[in-house]
């Protein structure tokens, strides 16, 4: 079942033709190369005053398939975090909610099958899935960003969509320094600040770089649920017949993000060092107040209208986080008779403290009752790693790379809840209430001691130990890559829940790679890469606690014994050069996933009784995953029009999973996504102006209990740029130009019974919406 040719529209497929069949240019130029390989060291007032417009690039050192972006392709649009830079590039889809870019989904995989790269070092995260969140890591840090679309032997295999290097500055990229400061202007009238710094210079025999950023943030969001006891799969008229009720919802969070980085360089005739490092700490209140009501369209409240009103729920929810991370790496690197040898060390670790509460006052019944819930979480997740790596020429044209990889992770999760309050409120209560002055905190009373959820208490350490070896080498235009990677772990994993349990687990990778380009014709290049990937069991599954009615009134037991999923992938793609400066690109890949870990039914009851089960995760299913990528980025040179410069990529994604009710796509894929843009530099001005458009399509999700799916609408961004002499610059940028909504359907079912013989315990339709954004930025270099 082949979908991703099927194209969405005529404008697709136009856009699909023009991405492959733009026009190759006299090749006037020889592709600039990554990693400043040159040696050229950036002034600051190149950054802060753009001579040009950025395009993607290719690598030239690595063989594998990697697009490059530098800072200069994102930084017009003025990006917050990595996260909405990469919305710009091919294949990156998001689940979040509007106006966020969190979890980055490479190819339309859930967050876990991507491998992110700091620096070319893994960084840990809060997440379950062992994902990070880029929303992390503020845009200013930025250098470049490199999509990596296969694997090599040289990194860790966690890449079965792929990986995002994300490299930060250092030294050799900058001299001298510049300013940033501007604001963000929200629909909700909120103005939050933006300002940061960067310094690059020699000191003593090397090179430096530090920098320092704050960010305001703020993402104020409106929500309308309308909830029904059917669907239209069983009733039509199910709006009026099944109605249940609506939820009005105002969703907003604020934060601030504190981040600094630093590197020190020292490159000498025999010997290279460097230490880099970055920290960022975010202060972060999620604060949600949603009223319910028994008509789909009135607002009236206990005092507004004869009893009982139309208000049933209110509801405030609000959670207080506060997250440090930090990542320092350390490099030694010497050059001698026998090749040359590095040794890396690295250290990072991911600090997450939450503090929820929601507190409810039900209207619906005889007398007004409040319950109140308190919950305090803690997450700390540590990484130790070396990495010795020895290459060694083979005659002129080829060398053999070889080494070991060492890392000590542990990650403790602490759950504890307070015991949950609830009682009656009096007559009175209701009588006198308006749920727009008044709010549900105002019934409070003092809590009791907090204890462990059940499961709530765990600490998992993982050791792996590694080794590769790989064969790399050219021929004229034709370079290649071979090796294989072994990968060993040994888990362990407490329990800390009373009574406590003490579960381990190992298992070995054997993951062999190979890749090779080609360069064919005037600027055309042929890409094509074999490699074998594993995702890593998720940090939710791997503990054994059984926590009851997780998946509707199915409950969950974990399973430590659980084994990684691998996957065997194909890449082939073709490239070519476009004039002085661009790239149209095509790729096709393929993905064949073993050991999918899925969810089984153990055949136990569960703790809600007759018809629930008790669900374990099991190393039991596979999938497919496969699609097509174009991508384009150009100065329009070969029309007369040098200072014009467009991109656009546009790719299909699909994949297919069986599990026990039927056939599905990985949840959250996307089926394609499509990003088209232009800048525009009036050089006689010294200004410039550009715009870009997103789009992404639906997606679903199917669990025991709940089905979802998920669409977007549009995202537009716009700026206007004027440059002043060579050391300053303003930016206006506007972004989520065209209000964009993700709008949600929920099928929810009790037992799993229910969900095949589609019997509704809820039909659930939700709409979020946020308005535009505005932002004023000036930079100046110094």
């Amino acid at each position: 079942m082949i979908r991703i040719f099927s194209l969405q529209s005529a404008a697709a497929l136009a856009l699909a033709t023009a991405l492959i069949s733009a026009p190759a240019a006299a090749q006037d130029a020889p592709l600039p190369v990554d990693e400043n390989s040159d040696g050229t060291i950036t002034s600051a007032q190149d950054i802060v005053v753009l001579g040009s417009i950025g395009y993607r690039n290719r690598s030239e050192d690595q063989v594998e398939p990697v697009l490059t972006y530098d800072s200069e392709f994102f930084q017009r649009f003025e990006p917050l975090t990595a996260g909405d830079a990469l919305k710009r590039v091919p294949s990156v889809t998001f689940l979040s909610d509007v106006i966020e870019s969190d979890g980055a989904r490479l190819r339309g995989l859930p967050p876990g099958y991507t491998q992110i790269l700091i620096n070319g070092e893994k960084v840990p995260g809060s997440n379950a899935d062992r994902s990070f969140f880029l929303d992390r890591i503020p845009a200013e840090l930025i250098d470049r960003v490199e999509i990596v679309r296969s694997s090599s032997a040289r990194r860790t295999g966690d890449a079965v969509a792929g990986t995002l290097n994300i490299k930060l500055r250092d030294g050799y990229e900058l001299d001298g320094g510049y300013l940033r400061a501007g604001g963000l202007y929200f629909d909700d009238k909120e103005l939050e600040p933006s300002v940061g710094g960067v310094f690059g210079g020699a000191l003593g025999p090397g090179r430096f770089l530090i920098g320092a950023n704050f960010q305001g943030r703020h993402n104020p969001k409106k929500k309308l649920s309308l909830r029904y006891g059917d669907s239209p799969e069983n009733n039509p008229d199910y709006a009026t017949d099944d109605f249940d009720n609506r939820e009005d919802q105002r969703d907003t969070r604020d934060g601030k993000d504190y981040s600094v980085n630093a590197t020190y360089d020292i490159k000498g005739d025999t010997t290279d060092f460097s230490i880099n490092g970055f920290y960022v700490h975010t202060d972060r209140v999620e604060d949600e107040r949603s009223f319910e009501y028994n008509d789909a369209t009135a607002i009236n409240g206990p005092v507004r209208a004869t009893p009982p009103g139309n208000l049933t729920v209110d509801n405030a929810n609000v959670a207080r986080i506060n997250q440090d991370n930090y990542s320092v790496n350390g490099k030694l690197a010497h050059r001698w008779s026998l090749g040359e040898t590095s040794l890396k060390v690295g250290l990072s670790q991911f600090d997450e403290d939450r503090f929820e509460t929601e507190y409810e006052v039900e209207f619906d019944r005889a007398l007004p009752r409040f319950t109140g819930d308190q919950t305090l979480s803690a997450i700390k997740d540590k990484e130790f790693s070396v990495k010795l790596e020895h290459e060694v020429a083979l005659g002129e044209d080829a060398k053999l790379v070889f080494g070991g990889f060492w890392q000590d992770k542990d990650r403790s999760t602490a759950i504890l809840e307070a015991p949950r309050d609830r009682y009656n409120l009096t007559v009175a209560d209701r009588q006198g209430y308006d749920q727009f002055n008044r709010n549900p905190t105002e019934f409070v009373r003092t809590f009791g001691a907090f204890v462990p959820a059940a499961g709530g208490l765990n600490r998992i350490e993982e050791e792996r130990l590694d080794g590769f070896v790989l064969v790399e080498g050219r021929s004229g235009a034709f370079a290649w890559e071979a090796g294989v990677r072994y990968e060993t772990t040994d888990l362990t994993i407490d329990d800390l829940t009373p009574p406590a349990t003490r579960f381990t687990n190992d298992y070995e990778e054997f993951l062999p790679s190979a890749s090779f380009k080609f360069d064919v014709g005037s600027g055309g290049r042929i890409t094509a890469s074999v490699a074998r990937t594993s995702r890593r069991p998720e940090f939710n599954f791997l503990s054994p606690a059984l926590l009851e009615a997780e998946y509707g009134d199915n409950d969950l037991l974990g399973n430590p014994l659980l084994d990684p999923e691998t996957a065997w992938g194909l890449d082939l793609g073709y490239e070519q050069r476009l004039g002085r400066s661009g790239i149209a690109g095509v790729n096709i890949f393929y993905r064949k996933v073993n050991d999918l870990i899925e969810l089984t039914n153990t055949g136990d009851e569960g703790s809600e009784g007759d018809g629930t089960f008790i669900f374990q995760p099991q190393n039991v299913g596979d999938g497919k995953v496969y699609g097509i990528e174009f991508d384009l980025s150009t100065d329009l040179g070969f029309l007369g029009l040098p200072d014009t410069g467009v991109f656009g990529n546009l790719s299909f994604l699909d994949s297919e999973i069986t599990d026990q009710f039927g056939e599905r796509r990985f949840n959250g894929q996307s089926d394609y996504v499509y990003n088209v843009g232009f800048i525009q530099d009036v050089k006689s001005v010294g200004a410039a102006f550009g715009a870009t458009y997103r789009k992404q399509g639906g997606a679903f999700d199917r669990v025991i209990g709940e089905e979802v799916f998920t669409s977007y609408g549009a995202d537009l961004e716009i700026f206007v740029e004027k440059r002043f002499g060579k050391s300053f610059t303003i930016r206006a940028v506007g972004s989520n130009l065209l209000n964009g909504a993700k709008r949600e359907v929920f099928n929810k079912f009790n037992t799993v019974e229910d969900q095949n013989d589609r019997s509704f315990d809820e039909y659930e339709l939700e709409k979020e919406t946020a308005g535009p954004v505005f932002q004023l930025i000036a930079r100046y270099a110094f």
